[in-house]
């Protein structure tokens, strides 16, 4: 009924160093916001990443030059799962704890100092997520994994029925205590390396869109914990590209409709589940336009 996880072969031992890795593409402004919140998010030293997936702007390489960041250039858009796999297999083995990150993310005061100290208390922790404000409001970043009964019911009353049962149940709205999650959101997450080495990282295959949904699933599946830890406090200052009208937001919409399917049809896999996954396919591709529409309207 479920993919099995993948695991690596070889194991491998690392120290207590801290990294972070920033997926970029062409960030702007957002990105020295985020190199500033650094400073102050940790006492520890840090090895701070730029995974750049083709950036125009000049931006990450102009924080490089300045020597605030290494930058790892992908030559091309790769997505944001292989963008960030490279950059943390290029990370030598002092380094055990990775925040992975959108640039357009501050964090809080002692935030990685406040997650790498609810690590110790959760010594199976393969991930641990903060609390993340956006538009003023606390976004419902550690969920339960999206079954088929709770997707389908989310899919199609979140936006008619926003109250509905299957939505409230897997966003987990109302929750804000420290606790272990199906998924953390992958726009800003602590990974401990041995774990994420357990299950290979990200699945490359999801170019953007449930790629952490992916990997909580796959951390959970191998033993790991994901865990949500609301005193390390962020603010996610963008992720508004799906409201932008020049094409962009239909191609996200698409791309968001694909990996759900992906996702599902990976755990229902199999000549037995055949008929489910063409009935889902029809079903979010339908859902898919009928969503751009709307937006264009």
């Amino acid at each position: 009924m479920t993919a099995a996880p993948r695991s690596s072969s070889a194991t491998t031992t690392y120290g207590d160093g801290l990294a972070v890795v920033v997926v970029t593409y062409s960030p702007g402004d957002s990105l020295a916001a985020f190199l500033d919140s650094v400073v102050d998010a940790t006492d520890r030293p840090v090895r701070t990443v730029l995974a750049d997936n083709g950036s125009v702007d000049g931006v990450p390489e102009a924080a490089a030059s300045a020597g605030r960041a290494e930058l790892l250039g992908m030559g091309e858009n790769l997505g944001y799962g292989a963008a960030a796999n490279r950059a943390v297999a290029g990370l030598d083995r002092s380094v055990g704890w990775v925040l992975v990150s959108n640039p357009d993310i501050v964090l809080g005061a002692g935030a990685l100092d406040t997650l790498l100290e609810a690590a110790e208390r959760w010594p199976r922790a393969g991930s641990l997520g903060p609390l993340i404000h956006t538009d003023g409001e606390v976004y419902p970043s550690a969920r339960l994994q999206p079954s088929l009964g709770r997707g389908i019911g989310h899919a199609l009353f979140a936006r008619v029925w926003p109250g509905n049962p299957w939505t409230r149940s897997y966003r987990q709205e109302g929750s804000v205590e420290e606790r272990t999650a199906g998924w953390l959101s992958g726009s800003c997450v602590l990974l401990r390396r041995e774990a994420w080495d357990s299950v290979d990282g990200f699945d490359p295959r999801y170019f953007m869109y449930f790629e952490d949904v992916d990997l909580g699933d796959r951390l959970g599946r191998a033993g790991w914990l994901n865990v949500y830890v609301p005193d390390a406090q962020v603010v996610h200052t963008g992720g508004h590209a799906t409201t932008r009208d020049d094409g962009t937001s239909a191609r996200m919409l698409r791309e968001h409709h694909r990996s759900a399917y992906r996702f599902l049809a990976d755990r229902y896999s199999g000549a037995r589940w055949a008929p489910l996954r063409g009935g889902l396919r029809m079903a979010l591709a339908a859902r898919a336009r009928w969503e751009t529409r709307k937006q264009r309207a």
